[in-house]
């Protein structure tokens, strides 16, 4: 799998389907091997895979490893095309939008992190319950063996908190997502403990932007930010049925002035504390 700094201002914005990327690899293997003038049975000797799973791969059945990509260049002309497209390959994660995954790579990498929410409260913060509340108000309704995969997966993700403590978290949530009392009193409770404990870790740093304010940095909408190791940023927005990664870095710069911004117009630290304890108190 390739490192963060494999994304450049060139890649796909919007990750395809797995099956897409998979028929679309699938593709080029095969105009490229008929290219070469090889048959599926000559070609699988080369790349030592049987006539069987080159027909999977051309067909998008199969995921390659990344022998198969190695010994694929190699018999079709090295040109590297293949390496290329294989980066975009997916198997599909589920519980995960498509246009999601690529987003959810990167932030395994990261050495920093940045989230602004207006409309509800992070995924790498939500309760279980809270999770659970939103799909139950998804349209249409969601299968149950779905909505366990959404909340399976919602969980495991925020494992980043506990497994990369030299990663800087930061969250700027609107007051208002939490006024709204997703899912009733008792889920809104849990979900302020949840939010109190996993804000707590000093690599963690959680602002609250109050409901009655003159001033919003970012009324374009919600949008994270993050750092790769090299040094570099990259930015992701997302709407309904969609979602963009930004990798042109004065679009990326335009976003982190807005978000640095933000931050000082929202409450401290210890002040959103402070708020979310009497939130709670009041529940």
């Amino acid at each position: 799998m390739p490192d963060s700094s494999d994304v450049t201002a060139c890649d796909w914005e919007r990750e395809p389907d797995p099956s897409d990327s998979l028929r679309t690899f699938g593709a080029v293997v095969q105009a490229l091997r008929e290219h070469a003038g090889l048959s599926r049975a000559d070609f699988g000797a080369r790349v030592r895979f049987s006539k069987h799973t080159v027909e999977s791969v051309e067909l998008g059945r199969r995921m390659p490893d990344e022998s198969f990509v190695e010994r694929a260049e190699e018999a079709l002309g090295d040109t590297g095309a293949l390496r290329k497209a294989a980066r975009h390959l997916s198997r599909g994660e589920a519980g995960l939008a498509a246009w999601f995954r690529r987003w959810a790579r990167l932030e395994k990498v990261a050495v920093s992190l940045c989230t602004y929410e207006c409309r509800l409260v992070p995924g790498l913060l939500q309760s279980e319950s809270y999770v659970r509340a939103l799909c139950e108000n998804d349209i249409p309704p969601l299968a149950d063996g779905a909505l366990e995969d959404t909340v399976r997966a919602r969980m495991e993700r925020q494992q980043l908190l506990v497994e990369r403590p030299n990663t800087t978290f930061d969250f700027v949530i609107e007051e208002a997502v939490l006024m709204r009392r997703l899912g009733g009193d008792q889920v809104t409770r849990e979900l302020l403990d949840h939010i109190l404990e996993l804000s707590a870790p000093r690599n963690v740093t959680l602002q609250i932007m109050p409901a009655v304010c003159e001033q919003h940095a970012c009324l374009a909408g919600p949008v994270r930010l993050l750092e790769t190791s090299d040094g570099h940023w990259r930015a992701y927005a997302e709407g309904q049925e969609s979602g963009r990664l930004i990798a042109d870095r004065k679009e990326v710069s335009r976003i982190c002035m807005r978000y640095a911004r933000l931050r000082s117009q929202a409450l401290s630290p210890k002040d959103s504390t402070g708020l979310l304890v009497r939130m709670r108190g009041a529940l």
